[in-house]
């Protein structure tokens, strides 16, 4: 397993659909354990190959609930509208207010090329939907309702004992 480099904004990789996955192959199994590497050490709740230069429907998401892999995932169903900020890892240090579906119903191929169909709700719904749009090269920013906003992050003091 290896972390990859993360492709960022402007890169033309980033804005290319991706071709479906056929079979479960070695090296794809390298890829799906590398994106899961490279998600967990960006801390990223999703990553979607064409991000780690990887043009193939391949998404790891993990909203807190565990990993999960889809390979060639599709929407069946959506429900509902949640309005918030939503970051990308190709987009360090920004987020835009985007809205999506509150609830989604997909079907895709897990790790072991098993047809599986899952439904969410809240984070992994936006989740879904924003790595499913990498597969199909867009991003959030062309989204984002009020456009990119700089990440503020708390600074913590550290008390005097």
């Amino acid at each position: 397993m290896a972390v990859r480099n993360i492709r960022q904004l402007g890169d033309a990789m980033l804005e290319k659909k991706c071709r479906e996955v056929k079979e479960m192959t070695p090296r794809i199994k390298e890829l799906i354990e590398d994106m899961k590497e490279t998600m967990y050490e960006a801390n990223g709740v999703g990553l979607a190959a064409p991000q780690v230069g990887v043009l193939k429907r391949v998404v790891v998401i993990d909203v807190g609930e565990g990993p999960i892999v889809m390979i060639n995932p599709r929407l069946l169903e959506s429900s509902g509208e949640q309005t918030g900020e939503e970051g990308c890892l190709s987009v360090p240090g920004k987020y835009g207010i985007v809205t999506r579906p509150m609830y989604v119903k997909f079907e895709a191929w897990n790790e072991n090329m098993e047809h599986v169909v899952l439904e969410g709700e809240e984070l992994l719904a936006r989740a879904v939907c924003h790595e499913i749009d990498h597969l199909d090269g867009r991003m959030d920013v062309e989204k984002a309702e009020d456009g990119l906003h700089d990440v503020e992050y708390e600074e913590y003091e550290e008390e005097d004992e």
